[in-house]
């Protein structure tokens, strides 16, 4: 790694820069390159708790209406994420060089620093190879709570796997040490402790005073679990990445040699094997891969497998496991959908952009101070494709370009200028 380029590379900069609130005042790579890239600096370094609390989101589904969801986030003091941002930038070029040399580089697709390439390329090809297949099972999973299972010990082992050594060297080592037994605090108990709003508590220069650390330092949370890492600091995701090293190679050369593919993005991913007469055999060996992984199990109720012949494609899950899902009659991959002749995006997707450009509306409704309609139509509207930043038809716009025009893609968004106006009009 060229570490001068990297370090005062202004998009590494820009992303290293946080507005946020934590136990050391704020800073980016640009201001501490020389203690972030010394080893033996990071091999002695003293980490801060991570601050914890519960991100809550709303899903739409057209068919259940609002789904209530809760993601865990761990953010990390400014200094603790420019290593760990350092350090994921190093593993991530590791990675990259094993993925070469093992012929798997496209294999693991999310997350990637070379690969160049967005979900909608990466849908495109797989729906392209199930086409020319013709006859073809394909397996559709999902990994149970990913973060959350990940082993220390096993990961360790990949973790030296992709640097090719024996023994992490110190620095990596203190890294490693940090986001498995990793300690957090709860920013809800800050909140308390100051007695501030989360703005007022993000104005602060630092989170609490050293005196105050010190005396109420019993909010400090061990993760004592041997697996387990935070979601949120910038080196998770490639170390779930290294995580699925061994797996991803084992099944890709399995696959590979039935003449098939194997894509996985992130904790989805998607296997096609052309019809040969031993499919559940072959998804069988698949998922006995899979849960050779220490702790690493498939979600049932997300997994499903096709069959797709003569253009047509028919849900088969039930002949491999008994509690797959076989509700979804179309092969959705990547937020499209394949439903044996054209590609169309996924209607999940599509109901969760009405069901934001509609509670967007309420709001206008409800603040007359908003910049209303004009505000809506960028936001929300084909007219905003073309603008800076874009919005989600700035989205779609790529994907049709990328599928082409004979495909479904703007099918179920023909008529949203006339929603809009509709929804304007009644509030």
């Amino acid at each position: 790694m060229n570490i001068t380029a990297w370090v005062s590379n202004p998009k590494v900069i820009a992303n290293s820069r946080k507005g946020y609130t934590h136990f050391d005042v704020r800073t980016d790579i640009s201001k501490v390159s020389g203690y972030i890239t010394n080893p033996m600096k990071v091999a002695h370094h003293s980490f801060y708790p991570f601050i914890h609390y519960v991100m809550k989101m709303d899903k739409y589904n057209k068919r259940t209406g609002v789904k209530h969801k809760e993601r865990e986030i761990c953010y990390a003091s400014h200094m603790d994420r420019c290593i760990y941002q350092y350090y994921s930038a190093i593993l991530n070029e590791n990675y990259n060089e094993y993925l070469d040399k093992e012929n798997i580089a496209m294999v693991p697709v999310a997350y990637r620093t070379n690969l160049k390439k967005s979900n909608i390329q990466i849908a495109q090809e797989a729906f392209d190879f199930i086409r020319k297949t013709q006859g073809a099972y394909v397996l559709i999973g999902d990994f149970t709570g990913f973060f959350d299972c990940l082993d220390h010990q096993y990961l360790k082992k990949q973790w030296c796997s992709a640097m090719e050594v024996e023994k992490l060297p110190a620095d990596h080592y203190a890294v490693f040490k940090n986001v498995t037994k990793y300690s957090i605090w709860e920013l809800e108990d800050l909140l308390s402790i100051t007695g501030l709003s989360l703005k007022e508590f993000n104005k602060r220069k630092v989170a609490l005073d050293k005196e105050d650390y010190r005396k109420y330092r019993k909010h400090i949370q061990k993760n004592m679990k041997d697996h387990q890492i935070p979601q949120g600091s910038s080196i998770s995701a490639v170390l779930a990445n290294i995580y699925m090293i061994e797996a991803d190679k084992k099944i890709n050369e399995y696959v590979v040699s039935l003449g098939g593919m194997y894509r996985r993005y992130s904790d989805d991913f998607i296997v096609v094997v052309p019809k040969i007469g031993q499919e559940l055999s072959v998804f069988n060996r698949i998922i006995d891969i899979i849960h050779s992984v220490p702790n690493l199990q498939l979600e049932p109720s997300k997994t499903q497998i096709f069959e797709f012949s003569n253009n047509q494609i028919e849900n088969v899950g039930k002949k491999l496991l008994e509690n797959a899902d076989t509700s979804k009659k179309v092969i959705n991959f990547l937020g499209f959908t394949f439903d044996g002749v054209h590609v169309s995006v996924r209607s999940k997707t599509i109901s969760k952009y009405y069901y934001r450009m509609y509670r967007k509306t309420k709001s206008i409704a409800k603040n007359p101070k908003l910049k209303g309609s004009d505000n809506l139509y960028r936001r929300y509207s084909v007219h905003g494709a073309d603008a800076n930043p874009g919005n989600f038809f700035t989205y779609i716009k790529h994907a049709e370009e990328a599928f082409g025009k004979e495909e479904l893609i703007y099918k179920d968004l023909q008529r949203h200028i006339p929603k809009i106006r509709k929804a304007l009009k009644k509030k």
